[in-house]
């Protein structure tokens, strides 16, 4: 791997905080992509977490693969929310931004609260989808991104090397306890 990509896993490592963990970088780093399209989707990815930091917001959540950007969430001031999807459409080199973020008043969030999954228990269901793709032999989970919302969906990014590939990649996430739906978008190229 070249200096210019260790150099850039390193600062992503760093400045992504909760967004991405240091395995998931180093992780990114044997995918079956080049290392030039790797850098590129962690550029994308700080520059997002920059306007977050910006807005001083974590309301929202990133996952990327290939400069197809997903961004989930929930926004309880709409002109935050509309500042940073306007901030977020204008990132440069975004190939596909899957936008899935929502507004929600505080008051609707603690009315639905026993519906709507907090942190730990979206990160926990992101791990146990994680996990199954890991252990299940045909899926290159190297090649996916798992994301989950407060509502339990789960959000697949990534590429399969066949359709039965990301067909067994789609039903290994919804197989997991907890799952409400899922959300595929699994580009099929060998």
């Amino acid at each position: 791997m070249n200096r210019l990509a260790v150099t850039v896993f390193a600062a992503a490592a760093a400045s992504l905080g909760g967004c991405a963990s240091p395995i998931t970088v180093a992780e990114r780093a044997i995918e079956a992509r080049s290392s030039s399209d790797i850098v590129e989707d962690n550029r994308i990815v700080l520059e997002v977490n920059r306007i977050m930091a910006d807005q001083r917001t974590i309301k929202a959540s990133t996952e990327i693969y290939e400069q197809r950007l997903l961004v989930t969430g929930i926004f309880d001031d709409a002109a935050l929310y509309d500042r940073f999807k306007r901030q977020v459409e204008g990132v440069r080199g975004v190939k596909r931004l899957y936008w899935h973020v929502a507004t929600m008043s505080e008051a609707e969030q603690n009315r639905r609260s026993a519906e709507l999954l907090g942190w730990a228990d979206a990160l926990a269901l992101d791990t146990k989808v994680g996990a199954n793709l890991i252990g299940t032999r045909g899926i290159a989970d190297v090649n996916y991104r798992v994301a989950v919302d407060s509502f339990a969906a789960v959000y697949l990014i990534g590429r399969a090397r066949s359709g039965e590939e990301k067909a067994k990649a789609i039903a290994t996430a919804r197989e997991v306890s907890g799952v409400k739906r899922v959300v595929d978008y699994v580009e099929v190229r060998p």
